[in-house]
């Protein structure tokens, strides 16, 4: 077979055909035209005159000849792999269902814990090789109401949807993650530790077998369809969606930081892996601008309490920026939710506000298709007042705040190259 209409075979695969009308609708629709064209055909046969030739004939052929096409779908994308997609979602997988936002530059899912926590992954154009929107235009009012201009804005479509359905969707053909790939790898006395993270001799990677995956939101209230083609087999899946219901994001002051610190991500998994064999309860944050320079404490547990301290250096800590003493306590197991976040990407952005949110911005870096990233906040412990000296002001009433976009660590600098890991206290 010719490359070139291989090439063409396998790119039409991520392309199937959409009919203009539903397949559960296109009997109604031609019933009712046929009858509606041959009412009107008959009624002109029995009184053929000029008059009745546009009131009855017209109409009668149009309904015989045409059919309403519905508008076009919101959102159709393909992407050539499901890999990268399926990763980015698992970060967050700490909730039943997210919140999804459709943009021109991309989708943006959401998960909230209880108002105290919130990942937000995003899918930018970039992980796809088409992405095409049309989203619905609101039109709003120009403040004079003499002026006849109005400013059509597009107005991004939200729902939810189930978090496990749509993970479950996409390691249909096997996209499983790493870790299962770990844990099949120590059942197994045979297989060689330099192999858990390479394909083997039958995967569909080293036999050629390129698959796609179509993403299709017809209008607000439909399911949102995830087609799946791999070699020769073709898997339709429909969503349910539902009623928006997440509340707004976790407020960050921007503009009130009072520390920044950029380091790699595998360092911070690599300090919190050293305080939770103690199974603590707390994990107390400490940013100064004296040593120690950034402290993780874990207290709480029944066998007692440890911390972590990172030396100060731009070998381990990227960027560090302090401008007051920040000390605020979470919940561990909040903080550990992010770990398979710390675990895929390869740089972590810490910083605090005023008020005591806490913000976590993963790049993950997807080959042939730029950084992507995953963006944390957590809400902390409420303190007494006269704890304020030695801890820090609380965070548990604030204002809103402008939101943030997230891209804090696009900034240029090398990646820490030092084989120095954080010490343990």
């Amino acid at each position: 077979m010719d490359s070139s209409l291989h090439e063409v075979w396998q790119a039409a695969a991520g392309s199937p055909f959409v009919p203009t009308i539903g397949k559960d609708s296109q009997f109604l629709v031609a019933f009712v035209l046929l009858l509606t064209g041959l009412s009107l055909g008959g009624a002109f046969t029995l009184n053929r005159s000029v008059l009745n030739l546009p009131l009855l004939a017209v109409p009668a052929s149009l309904a015989l000849a045409l059919r309403s096409a519905p508008p076009p779908p919101i959102l159709r994308a393909v992407a050539s792999s499901t890999r990268p997609l399926y990763q980015l979602l698992k970060a967050i997988n700490f909730t039943n269902k997210v919140h999804v936002d459709i943009t021109e530059n991309g989708l943006r899912f959401a998960a909230d814990h209880a108002r105290v926590m919130q990942g937000v992954a995003h899918w930018s154009k970039s992980l796809f090789t088409t992405y095409t929107t049309n989203l619905p235009s609101v039109p709003t009012p120009a403040e004079d109401a003499d002026d006849a201009e109005t400013d059509d804005e597009p107005t991004p479509p939200t729902f939810q949807i189930s978090l496990p359905a749509l993970l479950e969707t996409l390691q249909i053909f096997g996209a499983a993650d790493a870790a299962a790939r770990q844990a099949k790898a120590d059942a197994d006395p045979y297989r060689s530790n330099l192999r858990n993270y390479r394909s083997d001799a039958f995967s569909n990677h080293t036999l050629g077998m390129s698959g796609t995956c179509s993403l299709a939101y017809s209008q607000e209230g439909e399911p949102f369809s995830i087609v799946l083609d791999e070699a020769g087999v073709s898997t339709t899946c429909n969503l349910t969606t539902y009623v928006p219901e997440a509340p707004d994001d976790i407020p960050f002051d921007i503009e009130d930081l009072s520390f920044k610190i950029i380091t790699s991500a595998r360092w911070l998994l690599d300090a919190l892996t050293e305080l939770a064999p103690t199974s603590p309860e707390k994990l107390t944050i400490t940013a100064s601008k004296a040593e120690p320079y950034l402290r993780l404490t874990s207290s709480g547990g029944p066998l007692g309490s440890s911390s972590v301290d990172f030396a100060k250096g731009r070998d381990l800590l990227e960027t560090f920026s302090v401008a007051t003493r920040w000390v605020q306590t979470f919940k561990f197991d909040m903080i550990k939710s992010a770990s398979e976040a710390m675990r895929i990407a390869s740089k972590v952005s810490l910083r605090g506000d005023g008020q005591g949110v806490l913000s976590m911005q993963f790049m993950v870096e997807v080959e042939g298709s730029g950084p992507s990233f995953l963006d944390f906040r957590f809400v902390p412990y409420a303190v007494c007042e006269d704890e304020d000296e030695e801890t820090g002001e609380g965070g548990s009433q604030w204002e809103d705040f402008r939101d943030h976009k997230v891209g804090d660590l696009t900034e240029d600098g090398d990646f820490p190259t030092s084989k120095r890991r954080p010490r343990r206290r």
